[in-house]
């Protein structure tokens, strides 16, 4: 007989192979990932820590582009809701995807005093996000956002723009806590435009949420 206080958690990805006993007689908590610019924002801010976030030799130039790359990272998720206008083929990028490239930047960053644009694009986008990408428009979606953000641009503009809206843009060189600042104040509900989708694209994922 069990103890009184005795519990054990379970884990486990979707599978019909899970035992339904278990399902039926278990308490079920669920994760579901956040949606939108700003809770996917926050979450890889959250990730970073003060000693992660100073530990790069050139601090400037990685705070703006590591900014970029979450920025890079949250659109490409998020540009799922927009359905067959978002991509062509639905792809499942993760944290693994991130974290790669967000190394990548650091040693780049290092390694090299001119920065190598061409380098980290091809890393970013055929590498390692682009090895999931299997449809050549897809592909060359991902390598459009490369080059419109990651350039000369992106470190000698003041507050780089990373749309056409005027909220959107790389905060100002400071702390960890300051780019957590900039985060908070984005909107709770992203305009196409912020992704560079028309303003009518959002439509089809707006009347699926209906549904649902």
């Amino acid at each position: 007989k069990p103890h009184a206080e005795f519990r054990m958690w379970l884990s486990s990805a979707p599978t019909p192979q899970f035992p339904m006993s278990i399902l039926q007689s278990g308490l079920k908590m669920t994760t579901e990932p956040p949606r939108g610019l700003k809770p996917n924002l926050t979450r890889l801010f959250n990730k970073f820590t003060e000693t992660q976030f100073e530990r790069c030799t050139k601090p400037s130039k990685y705070k703006k582009l590591a900014f970029v790359l979450c920025y890079f990272h949250s659109t490409l998720l998020e540009r799922r809701k927009f359905k067959n206008l978002g991509w062509n083929i639905p792809y499942d990028f993760n944290d693994s995807d991130f974290d790669i490239c967000e190394d990548v930047l650091v040693l780049y960053i290092d390694n090299y005093e001119a920065t190598p644009w061409e380098a980290i694009k091809y890393l970013i986008g055929e590498a390692n996000y682009g090895g999931r990408v299997t449809d050549a428009w897809d592909r060359r979606l991902v390598n459009t956002y490369l080059d419109t953000w990651y350039g000369e641009d992106a470190l000698n503009q003041d507050n780089f723009k990373l749309s056409s809206l005027p909220t959107y843009y790389i905060p100002d060189d400071g702390p960890l806590q300051s780019y957590k600042d900039y985060i908070t104040q984005l909107p709770n509900f992203d305009a196409p435009e912020a992704f560079g989708q028309h303003g009518n694209a959002d439509i089809a994922s707006q009347i699926e949420d209906t549904v649902e």
